[in-house]
C-alpha cells in the first residue's frame, strides 16, 4: 500500500464518524477517536489531528457534506505539501 492509499485509509476511518456536513474543524473532534490528540502515520512521520489542522488553515474550504469529499481535499493539500 503505498503512503497515499494508507493515509487516506487513516483519515477515513478517524472523520467518517462526523455528523454531515462540516462547517469547520470543530466539527470533526467528537468524530476522532482521541480528538486533535489523535494520531496519523504518514511515512515515517507522526502527525496529530492538531497538527493536521494548523497544516490545512486557510487552505480547507468548508463545508465538506461527506468524508470522501473531506478526505480528498486533505490528500491534495498533503500532495500540494510534498508528503507524497
Amino acid at each position: 500500500m503505498t503512503d497515499r492509499e494508507n493515509v487516506r485509509q487513516q483519515f477515513t476511518e478517524a472523520f467518517e464518524g462526523a455528523d454531515y456536513p462540516v462547517n469547520s474543524p470543530m466539527d470533526l473532534v467528537p468524530a476522532l477517536p482521541n480528538g486533535p490528540g489523535t494520531t496519523f502515520e504518514i511515512g515515517d512521520e507522526t502527525i496529530t489531528a492538531m497538527e493536521l489542522n494548523q497544516e490545512a488553515s486557510g487552505q480547507a474550504e468548508y463545508p465538506y457534506d461527506s468524508v470522501d469529499e473531506l478526505v480528498d481535499a486533505l490528500i491534495e493539500g498533503m500532495e500540494e505539501q510534498d508528503y507524497f
